[in-house]
Parts: C-alpha cells; structure tokens; sequence
C-alpha cells in the first residue's frame, strides 16, 4: 500500500530548544481552571454507571444479581462497594427479591434510564453519525505509526472516540474501504486500507483554509490559547513563546519523528498530534493515562509528557476524580462544551438524572433521631447489608440508610456538621453551668457584705458589685435604704 510523498517531512533549519529560548521550564506555573474542574468533576461516576447499565442490559432477563455486580467491581470501574454505588442511583438502578424468596437482591433499570438508552441506541444506529465514527477512526490511522492500531488501545480509548459497544461487528465491516481488522479480536489490530488526502487535514488547517488567509502546508499556525485567570508569563518565556508561535507548522498526518525529540519543532509537532488527538475524542478530554499510551505506541510519550508541562495554556491537567485528565481548552468556555455532539447530549441527560437523584437522595437521607439511634441504624444496616453487599426487604419494599445515598464528601460533611452542632451544644450547657454558679457565689459574698458591713457600706459595696455584673438592673441606694431601717423597727418593736 502507498501512501503520498508528502506526509515524510524534511528537517528545518536553525532549530532550537525550549531551554535556548527561555530561562527555565519553571518559569511556566500552574493554575487551576475552575471550570475545567468542574466539566471533569460533573462526569464522575457516569462512566462505571453506563458500564453496569450495558452490562444489565446485555442479561436476557434484564437483570443482574448484585453478587455478580460485585465480581465484576474492577472492570465496571466501580469506584465503591457495589450496593451503595447502586443505591446512590435509585432512578437508574431498582433493587428487587425475584419472586419475593430470593436471598440476594436483583438490579434492574428503571423506565427512565431505558428512555435515554433507546435514544441512545438511535443515535449509534443513525448513518450520520455511524460515518461521523468511521472518520474519527480514520483520522486515527492515518496519525499512528505503519497506519495500525492495536485492538486493545482501540478498546481502551472507545469511551472518548464514542465507539459503539461492539464496534467491530457492528461498524468495522461496514466500511471495507477505510480500515480492516487483522488477526483474531483480542490481540489483533485495525490495519487502514486507503489514505483519504480529504481526512488528511488538521482541524487547525481546516480552520485556517475556510478563513480565507491564503494558507498553505509549510507555514506557520498559531495554536489557539486560553490563559487561565491568575495565570503569568515570564518575559523570556512569552519571547521564547511568540517566536514558538511563529514557526512553521508541521501536520500531524506527516511523519516527523525524525527530528530531534528536544527541539522546537518536535514540539510544536507534538503539540500539533495531541491537539488533533484530543479533537477527534468526544469530550475533547481523556484521561491523561490514556493519552500517554497512545503516545507510547506512536512513539512519542515522552514528547507528550513535556507538551503536558510546557503547554498549560493549550491543555488543561485535572486532578478532580482520582486521577488526572487532559483537556483540551479552547474546547470549552465557562466549563460547557463548545462543540454541540448528539453522543454528549446523550451523556448530559444521563447527568441530568444522576443528579436530580443525587440532590433528592440528600433531601431524603436527613436524620432524625438522636446519635445514639442513628449509630444504631448505621450498625443495623452494615449488618443487614453483610460480606455479599446484599440488601433487607420488608414485603417488597426495599430499605436503604441515609450513608448509602450520599456522597462520601457530603456523608463525611454533614457528619462533621453533626458533631460540631453536638461539641457547640455541650460547650453551651457548660457556660450555662459556670454562670448560675458565678451567680450564686456572688449571692453568697454580698449577703456576707450585708451583714459584716454597715447599711450604707454594704449597700455601697452591693451597689458597685451589681453594676459590675448586671448594669441594666442598677439597685436604688434610697429605697434599699428605706426598707432595711423599716425591718429594723419592727424586729426592736
């Protein structure tokens, strides 16, 4: 198979390193986006919730107990005991005794998420978007080495190329002209079968063609950039970026690893790649491992590594859910996707109802009995849920604890909130306590300054003693006067 003249690269001159051109790669620091956070973190837990879904789906019965859920914990990426990350869910995910003698509890789906999964279905049935794959899985043939792709890589990146779940039986035979498997499923690979010179455009060269500036391969592109707020640049580094910015502009979809891996053009290069790399994923975003070992198969890790460290205005690293993600920037504004894909609307009503569920599972976990009931319902509900995460029902009606419900965060949060309220209230009782005994001591000392100083001492020393103490309630010296000489009379009478 031949493939164009043009896609082997030849070396520029005068090039030049990211030390020659700046004082040091830590002049560049990291600044945190909380938008791009937040895109991250409002995904958490849908991709092993889809996982078990698919894998519920796939039973005859449409059923699954949770006994096998749980044996399947590691390749679901469930990131928690398997009975609460489905008690979490309740309008995805409902809980039942099949024939009302089972031991351990069956998960079913729930009407609503079946509503969304048939759309879902439509979606990757629709010849639109089954040609809107194919390309994205061409466009990635064409950028890896010898124009091959393992199976096991494919499988791994099928989330963020939105590949259907059975992709090779049910797309890869449909275009016989664009990619063919070799070997068996498992440790096979994607071979392409015809360069298309029309998919062999960058999106950054696609954008520059329709501009209208006269673009031609071989000149420089300036990469789009977002600086994040708070963000700052050394001057030589902004001199040593202006003059990056300007360099010629090395595709993707040409071969350019022989330029040396520390020079300037590599870099851009590289830049270029996983820019590319990251367009044709749905999400623009990928979890960093994943795009190191697609970068490992190209040959290119390391290059990956320092685009990730030189270039945080162009890709965004996310610690949020566990584990770092990269993002593409320019993708997104005010941490919404920009690009509108009928895949994401598809995930975003997924969200819509984890949420919604989330935030009434919050309403509804509230408790309100005292600790010690509470602790008690805890230990009740670890015992009853037992070694094999299976759950209790009471005539058909599922019981399940506050603590399942929420997330860790907002367990450990209100529990924190809880025993705050518990240490303000015995500290409350406690200042209540010191004060009826400061009172009564004080009680005590002016009665003895009544009866070893004179009238009008004692009442002068009672009188500075109460301003001290309760100076809204200021004691009369004439009337206390008037009454104390009235007792007298009558006790010499």
């Amino acid at each position: 198979m031949k493939f164009p003249n043009h896609v082997i690269h030849r070396r520029h001159r005068g090039s030049r390193t990211f030390m020659d051109g700046a004082a040091a790669t830590t002049a560049i620091k990291f600044v945190r986006d909380r938008g791009l956070d937040h895109a991250v973190e409002r995904e958490k837990n849908l991709r092993p919730l889809l996982n078990v879904k698919n894998l519920i789906k796939s039973e005859p019965s449409k059923s699954l107990p949770i006994s096998i859920i749980a044996q399947n914990k590691d390749s679901l990426k469930i990131p928690s005991r398997p009975i609460e990350f489905i008690r979490k869910y309740p309008s995805v995910f409902h809980e039942f005794l099949p024939g009302g003698i089972g031991i351990h509890p069956h998960i079913k789906l729930t009407q609503e998420v079946l509503d969304i999964d048939a759309d879902e279905h439509l979606v990757y049935e629709s010849d639109s978007y089954r040609q809107l794959v194919a390309d994205r899985l061409l466009k990635l043939l064409m950028i890896s080495r010898m124009n091959k792709i393992p199976i096991n890589i494919l499988d791994k990146l099928k989330w963020d190329l939105g590949l259907p779940q059975n992709y090779l039986k049910t797309l890869v035979p449909d275009f016989p002209d664009c990619f063919r498997v070799v070997g068996s499923n498992e440790s096979g690979q994607l071979e392409l079968v015809c360069w298309s010179d029309e998919l062999a455009v960058s999106i950054l060269e696609k954008e520059a063609m329709e501009g209208g500036s006269g673009y031609s391969k071989g000149m420089p592109l300036a990469f789009p950039v977002k600086f994040s707020k708070g963000f700052e640049m050394d001057k030589k580094v902004k001199k040593w970026w202006d003059d990056w910015q300007k360099l010629p502009y090395v595709s993707p979809y040409e071969n350019a690893l022989h330029l040396s891996p520390k020079t300037d053009e590599s870099d851009k290069w590289a830049v270029a790649v996983l820019h590319e790399i990251l367009n044709l994923f749905v999400a623009k975003k990928a979890e960093r491992d994943d795009v190191l070992c697609i970068g490992e198969y190209l040959g290119i890790r390391s290059r990956f590594k320092r685009v990730l460290l030189h270039h945080p205005h162009i890709f965004y690293l996310s610690s949020k859910i566990g584990t770092y993600t990269v993002v593409l920037k320019e993708a997104y504004k005010r941490g919404l996707l920009i690009e509108n894909n009928p895949l994401m609307n598809i995930r975003n009503r997924y969200l819509h109802l984890m949420h919604a569920v989330k935030e009434h599972g919050k309403d509804i976990s509230m408790s309100s009995g005292t600790n010690q009931e509470n602790k008690a319902a805890s230990n009740a509900s670890k015992k009853e849920a037992g070694d094999d995460d299976s759950e209790v029902e009471n005539n058909g009606v599922s019981v399940t604890f506050s603590g399942l419900e929420t997330e860790n965060g907002d367990s450990d949060e209100e529990e924190d909130r809880f025993k705050g309220s518990r240490r303000g209230s015995r500290e409350a009782v406690a200042v209540s306590r010191r004060r009826r005994t400061t009172t009564t001591r004080s009680k005590r000392k002016n009665g003895d300054l009544k009866t070893h100083l004179g009238d009008g001492e004692g009442e002068r020393a009672m009188g500075r003693r109460h301003s001290r103490t309760k100076p809204k309630v200021p004691q009369p010296l004439n009337d206390s006067t008037n009454v104390h000489r009235r007792s007298q009379q009558r006790s010499s009478s």
